[in-house]
């Protein structure tokens, strides 16, 4: 989880009850370095809404997200590159990892396709930092061993 600046200082518990009536939006590109930073180069895979509360009572020591719907129909196609929370006024709470492999959210599928339905099978908050992608990948322009075209 990469949490948005206001909400850092915010326990876990406080993070998931600010989430009541929220959103979680799948984006098909990496993540942005911080969830402060807006999303560009992306289409919106699907969107999910939280209830109200937003999470339920433990199960086998994990709480489990309630969503109004899952699953819900894809609005783009592409493969889940990441999902950003908002909270019901709108306000970006936080980033998750998504997509195959060691990360927050797990799909049914591993791709979605326009009006198909997408359903979110698993959703596990790794700590702050807990990305499992390479630092050097989001901070590195251009990425090593990818140098600039020269110019004549």
């Amino acid at each position: 989880m990469n949490l948005a600046t206001p909400y850092a200082t915010l326990s876990l518990d406080e993070v998931k009850a600010r989430l009541a009536g929220g959103t979680l939006t799948v984006h098909s590109v990496a993540r942005p370095p911080s969830a402060d930073q807006a999303v560009d180069r992306s289409g919106v895979l699907a969107v999910f809404t939280f209830a109200d509360p937003a999470f339920d009572s433990a199960v086998d020591g994990l709480e489990q997200p309630l969503f109004l719907a899952n699953p819900v129909p894809a609005q783009d196609g592409g493969v889940p590159g990441f999902v950003r929370a908002r909270a019901a006024d709108g306000t970006v709470v936080a980033d998750f990892s998504a997509g195959p492999g060691a990360r927050e959210i797990k799909f049914a599928e591993v791709s979605c396709s326009e009006g198909a339905p997408v359903r979110l099978t698993a959703f596990l908050v790794m700590a702050e930092g807990g990305w499992p992608e390479q630092p050097d990948y989001y901070h590195g322009k251009p990425r090593p061993g990818f140098p600039l075209p020269a110019t004549p």
